[in-house]
């Protein structure tokens, strides 16, 4: 036996599993009295937090919430979502927070698919949540957040979301006995069917938390704004990282570039993250509206490139850009293009070309590769032999649930396979240069053309179609369908199949342009969407 083994084993003392839930106990014991949340006139310190926070969660317990059981929640930037990364999983719950772009079929299949036992929803969804129950065979539980600063929508549940809160008393809670223990479940469009359920577990979730602070710099004087929606990734975890470093969460109930640089002026905002659509928003806002502040603000983007223009224009406004790369799979961001010194000397263009890749692994992840994704063997790092982007580490899901095909595919081999298609540079630097599965990622929403190519068919006029990402200076991309109509149907124009697809799906996953014609074909028939693709973009 190996003797620093012998007598040496795991007990509560020396090994204590992985959480983020420890975040908050420390920030409410260190900082009990600094600002933890504002919003609106709302402010809340890390001593309130801690306690409304418990109490919901005891709440919950008191109605029957269980370890393994799920909460959904359908809401904006407000406290209540950001309570609910800690009260839910301190109840051994699952946290399921859903994206408030989703049309009513996707929202009913996510609350059914997860089984969920409560839904807590803003009462301005309440026509969309509405429709959704009414066709669910079994309903879970309603509670609605009714924002005073909003009027709108309806009451659906028996109770509100404070009165819900008021209605148990501040205990204690435990940490959960085993940190591979599922603490969210998030949803993600895949290229096919539906939605795949991505759960991440408390280990990933607290080590990703932490890498975010030694990638992004946030520390007790950081102000952090929420322009990054909650629901997508938990926020790429700074919903536990900002309250790890004990800074201050600045919440927003919807992106509007005049009040993103009322409150960075307003409470000194520090850091903020987004698509690089927000950024674009920020750029093209009324002049009158882009006030001056004092501090530079520091600015995570990811999901598309920002183009150089982006980065220079927003540097010349007060922010500093860095450029990160993950998906939902990896709890978020997993690479960060570091900025090393030596490009300080290029010019602007090159500048811009060093930052427009996705660069390296977090301090938390532990290995990536690019590799041919058949004989999984690592690319040479020359810049320009192509190969699939994968990962591996703790911070990595636990699988899709409920569905063990894709997640075996998904760990082929010993690494997630991003699905995603790139080169190594000779400073070991990655760089996605294309999506092999066709995803569309427009404004940092991922858009499946599959399913936009499925509502098209549809249409009794249409003979066939396909769907590409086309580059847009606002969105990043947008969706690009190409078609070819039936013999005799000249009256369908643009605006007529654009509306067919408003009507069937969300908007944002609706196509922005469409070109007909025939479309180009391999020799076995199979549409050439390398030929769309660029078609698109000289359209």
């Amino acid at each position: 036996m190996n003797h620093y083994n012998k007598n040496l084993d795991k007990n509560n003392a020396n090994f204590v599993p992985l959480t983020p839930l420890s975040f908050l106990q420390r920030a409410k014991d260190i900082y009990p009295n600094y600002e933890a949340v504002i919003y609106e006139d709302r402010k809340y310190t890390w001593a309130d937090v801690y306690k409304r926070c418990v109490k919901f969660a005891s709440a919950l317990e008191k109605i029957g919430i269980r370890k393994g059981d799920t909460v959904s929640f359908l809401a904006f930037n407000t406290p209540e979502i950001f309570e609910a990364h800690y009260s839910v999983p301190m109840t051994g719950a699952v946290l399921n927070a859903l994206n408030y772009r989703l049309d009513v079929d996707n929202i009913r299949f996510i609350l059914e698919h997860a089984q969920t036992k409560i839904l807590i929803t803003d009462r301005e969804f309440s026509e969309t949540i509405g429709k959704a129950l009414g066709e669910m065979k079994q309903q879970p539980l309603v509670i609605d957040i009714d924002d005073p600063t909003h009027e709108g929508g309806q009451l659906l549940g028996q109770q509100t979301y404070e009165n819900f809160i008021a209605s148990a008393e501040a205990g204690e809670y435990s940490h959960p006995d085993d940190e591979w223990q599922a603490i969210s479940l998030c949803y993600t469009s895949g290229t096919t069917g539906n939605p795949k359920g991505v759960v991440l577990h408390h280990r990933g979730a607290y080590l990703n938390a932490i890498g975010q602070l030694l990638v992004f710099g946030v520390n007790p004087r950081s102000r952090y704004l929420w322009t990054l929606p909650m629901f997508h990734c938990n926020g790429w975890t700074y919903t536990w990282g900002i309250t790890a470093a004990a800074g201050t969460h600045i919440c927003l109930r919807k992106v509007d570039p005049a009040l993103i640089f009322s409150l960075i002026k307003e409470h000194r905002v520090t850091h903020m993250c987004g698509a690089p659509i927000v950024l674009t928003m920020l750029i093209h806002a009324p002049e009158n509206a882009k006030l001056r502040f004092e501090q530079t603000v520091e600015v995570a983007t990811g999901g598309a490139a920002p183009p150089s223009q982006v980065i220079r224009n927003m540097e010349q406004m007060g922010f500093r850009v860095t450029h990160l790369y993950g998906l939902t799979e990896t709890y978020g961001p997993a690479t960060v293009c570091a900025w090393q010194t030596d490009w300080d000397q290029l010019d602007e263009d090159g500048k811009t070309r060093k930052m427009a890749r996705q660069g390296g692994a977090y301090h938390t992840l532990e290995d990536i590769m690019v590799a041919n994704p058949e004989t999984m063997e690592a690319v040479p790092q020359d810049g320009e032999t192509m190969g699939e982007l994968m990962i591996r580490g703790n911070t990595v899901m636990k699988g899709y649930l409920k569905n063990p095909n894709a997640s075996e595919e998904a760990f082929r081999g010993g690494w997630f396979h991003t699905g995603d298609l790139g080169v190594r540079h000779p400073d070991g630097y990655i760089e996605v240069k294309d999506r092999s599965k066709d995803v569309i990622i427009s404004g940092g929403e991922n858009i499946s053309s599959l399913e936009i190519e499925e509502v098209l068919y549809k249409h009794p006029e249409i003979m066939e179609a396909a769907v590409v990402a086309r580059k847009d200076d606002k969105w990043g991309e947008t969706p690009c369908a190409f078609v070819t109509l039936k013999p005799g149907s000249e009256h369908v124009d643009e605006e007529t199949l654009i509306h067919w697809c408003r009507e069937r799906m969300a908007h944002f996953k609706s196509p922005k342009t469409v070109i007909f014609g025939e479309l180009p074909k391999t020799s076995t028939g199979k549409i050439q969407k390398y030929t769309l693709r660029e078609r698109a973009n000289q359209h």
